[in-house]
């Protein structure tokens, strides 16, 4: 059986206390199939702190109410809460204004939002919309939709075999036609970290608008938006230590100022006759009817949770499981990794000669391991690479040295079975 060979995280922090975080989650105290869970899918969601939990039932047991229509006491106390909420998130990101933040569903609605009220409202037919060739699919079929409904055209950004963005070919992209650059910030396929900043000075330099897929960078990165300057940043609270059904699109005041509402309804409105509506100001002209009060309430929560451990440590550990998953990875026979770009983040993705990734999968499910496989929802990607599927581990601050090495323990498993 291949053991790693790598030398386990400890210089940087020493002490960061990961047994004692990992006291936070209930989850990660159950068994799969009699074993240990061993969680590696944090990509795909991560698993909520009691913290987080405890907001949700609070709400529902103690002041459930719907917020800023009633003068009631409970209707009061939710509402502040709710946009208490809203400021931790301004902070959080260093936005500019509690105005700047808007509550969505997630990140996928917060693309959406902006493809079909800044989209539809500014482009026209022969406009041009920059995209990376690793791209999730929530944001690439917003843009698509748009250039059928416009008239517009997409453009992509090849990727080399590491993974990484052709930085010069984004620069023979931009022109005058350009309108809108829309870019991960990191990878949920690949873990490649964008230069995220010089993709947004190239793209204002051409007078283009830039979108930020911030869903797999806020878990584990300092986000400072006035910094990155970018005109528009979505997140998704339930990769951030959250809860499910809430997320987060940041845009610069002005533009926001400017674009229609996407939904009509309650909450987002002044006045409203059969012959004109006013739309109510800014944060809640995009925030129509009843929202996930309870979410936007657990999301708060969760910031509070990650502040009080620091980003910065939590990038830092992440990046040390990380680097020693790599080096254990490759005392693997016939494993291939797919994104070795120089910057990245958590997430590790591979294939195994002889077994499909799907296999692989249900195997280290029944030793209580789970990782996901399948295209992630980024097919171009796995078009680029030209395989059907990746296995992916991705690893949060919970996730230890012990788990990875199950986790290589796990694949010689499913090697000794395909052999």
């Amino acid at each position: 059986m291949t053991q790693p060979n790598a030398a386990a995280p400890s210089a940087s922090d020493p002490g960061f206390p990961v047994e004692e975080y990992r006291q936070d989650f209930p989850i990660l105290s159950r068994t799969v199939r009699d074993k240990p869970l061993v969680y590696l899918d944090n990509a795909a969601t991560s698993q909520k702190p009691q913290q987080v939990i405890d907001a949700l039932d609070d709400y529902y047991h103690d002041y459930n109410s719907n917020i800023h229509r009633g003068v009631h006491t409970l209707s009061e106390l939710a509402t502040d809460k709710y946009e208490t909420s809203r400021g931790k998130v301004k902070d959080f990101i260093n936005a500019a204004s509690d105005k700047e933040i808007i509550f969505v569903r997630g990140t996928t609605e917060g693309i959406n939002l902006i493809a079909q009220s800044y989209g539809r409202s500014n482009l026209r037919a022969g406009d041009e919309i920059i995209l990376s060739e690793m791209e999730h699919h929530s944001n690439i079929v917003p843009w698509q939709l748009l250039c059928e409904q416009t008239g517009a055209i997409l453009k992509v950004i090849p990727i080399n075999d590491a993974g990484e963005l052709s930085m010069d070919e984004y620069k023979n992209l931009l022109n005058e036609r350009t309108r809108i650059v829309s870019v991960a910030h990191i990878s949920n396929a690949l873990g490649t970290v964008n230069p995220v900043k010089e993709i947004t000075d190239l793209a204002h330099a051409a007078n283009a608008v830039v979108i930020l897929d911030g869903a797999q960078a806020a878990p584990h990165t300092q986000v400072d938006v006035r910094a990155l300057n970018c005109d528009f940043y979505a997140f998704s609270g339930h990769k951030l230590f959250g809860p499910t059904g809430i997320g987060v699109l940041y845009g610069k005041q002005a533009l926001l100022e400017d674009m229609p509402p996407h939904h009509g309804g309650g909450d987002m409105i002044k006045m409203v006759t059969f012959e004109k509506t006013l739309y109510n100001d800014l944060p809640y002209k995009f925030e129509a009817g009843t929202p996930y009060i309870a979410g936007v309430i657990g999301l708060g929560e969760a910031i509070d949770y990650i502040n009080n451990i620091g980003i910065d440590r939590i990038g830092n550990y992440e990046h040390e499981l990380l680097q020693y998953a790599t080096e254990a990875a490759a005392t693997v026979t016939g494993l291939k990794l797919i994104g070795v770009a120089k910057d990245k983040a958590s997430i590790l993705s591979f294939v195994v000669h002889g077994i499909h990734p799907h296999d692989l999968g249900t195997i280290l499910d029944h030793d209580g391991i789970a990782i996901r496989s399948g295209h992630h929802c980024a097919m171009p990607v796995m078009e680029r690479f030209k395989i059907p599927a990746t296995a992916r581990a991705s690893f949060a601050f919970y996730n230890t040295i012990e788990e990875i090495d199950k986790l290589i323990t796990g694949i010689d498993k499913a090697k000794r079975i395909f052999k």
